[in-house]
């Protein structure tokens, strides 16, 4: 930590994440970032709060405003908690500081004091962000070994259930919901019958069924429902394909099917076997198929060239 930041502006930046914190603890961490100003003699100029958003990303929208900001010159310091409240992840921890540094502006974490500007300083600025990313991943990592238990007993490991299910609160089983249960039938009943995505959603709107966000539905949100295999009652975990570099994911992509947890009978089925596997060939063929083929008008040397 620099000697002297007696007048120095700062701006205080805080974090908490959707996994088991509140929003209080934004209030402890805004607590100890004014009582270091107040300490210190700077003058607190901002604030900058991301809720509910993981440090394992730097797709934080205020976190990206605080760095834009930065560039208009109107304050010298950005006062955070600790740490891990900054960044999870190494390299968007030092992309982020060195973005700020660009632009004159310093990190000070006021509970982790060090000098960033001395050799030390580095080494520990290091070792901190170094075990914010390894308590992120071994948390990541043991989370994870719980919910695959779960999933090799059949149970719900969390989140949103696919339309169509609920949760019962006592087994944490998938249980049908009759209404939505008729939703899914008729999706694929209708693309068996050739029906196309926007005539299948029409329908579905019209009918006054919604999506399991209470949302009408949009030709995007039949994909995934035509791809679960759950319909058929096999209770299937971990089918999308891992993150990224940039720790994003295609939930289109899934893993190989010896990576998949699945379990038969694990859930109640809405659609046969039968008619599921029809309908995958159905979408793999579509998708296959060559762009002329899925063209509306025909031209004299369509399929000859």
């Amino acid at each position: 930590m620099k000697s002297n930041l007696k007048g120095l502006r700062a701006v205080i930046y805080g974090r908490f994440s959707s996994d088991m914190q509140r929003e209080e603890s934004l209030e402890a961490q805004e607590r100890d970032c004014r009582k270091f100003a107040h300490d210190n003699g700077v003058v607190i100029v901002g604030e900058y709060y991301d809720r509910a958003k993981s440090g394992t990303s730097a797709d934080r929208e205020q976190f990206q405003k605080l760095i834009a900001d930065s560039v208009y010159g109107g304050f010298d310091l950005v006062l955070i908690h600790k740490i891990d409240r900054f960044a999870r992840n190494r390299s968007d921890s030092i992309n982020a500081r060195t973005a700020l540094r660009r632009n004159g502006v310093s990190i000070v974490s006021v509970t982790q004091p060090y000098d960033s500007d001395k050799p030390e300083g580095i080494m520990m600025e290091s070792l901190l962000e170094a075990m914010a990313e390894y308590y992120s991943r071994n948390l990541a990592q043991e989370t994870e070994k719980g919910k695959r238990e779960n999933a090799l007993k059949a149970k719900h490991v969390g989140g949103i259930p696919p339309l169509g299910f609920d949760v019962d609160p006592h087994t944490q089983k998938l249980v049908i919901n009759c209404f939505e249960a008729e939703a899914v039938k008729l999706i694929f009943s209708r693309y068996l019958d050739g029906f196309s995505y926007g005539e299948i959603v029409k329908e579905l709107n019209r009918s006054g069924y919604k999506t399991k966000r209470g949302d009408e539905f949009v030709t995007n949100s039949l994909h995934n429902i035509l791809r679960n295999p759950k319909y058929t009652g096999v209770y299937t975990y971990s089918r999308s394909a891992s993150k990224d570099v940039d720790n994003k994911r295609n939930g289109h992509r899934h893993k190989a099917d010896e990576d998949i947890i699945k379990v038969e009978d694990g859930c109640p089925a809405i659609v046969s076997k039968e008619d599921f596997e029809v309908v995958q060939k159905r979408m793999q063929s579509r998708k296959r198929k060559p762009a002329s083929y899925r063209a509306k008008r025909e031209y004299l040397l369509t399929g000859k060239l």
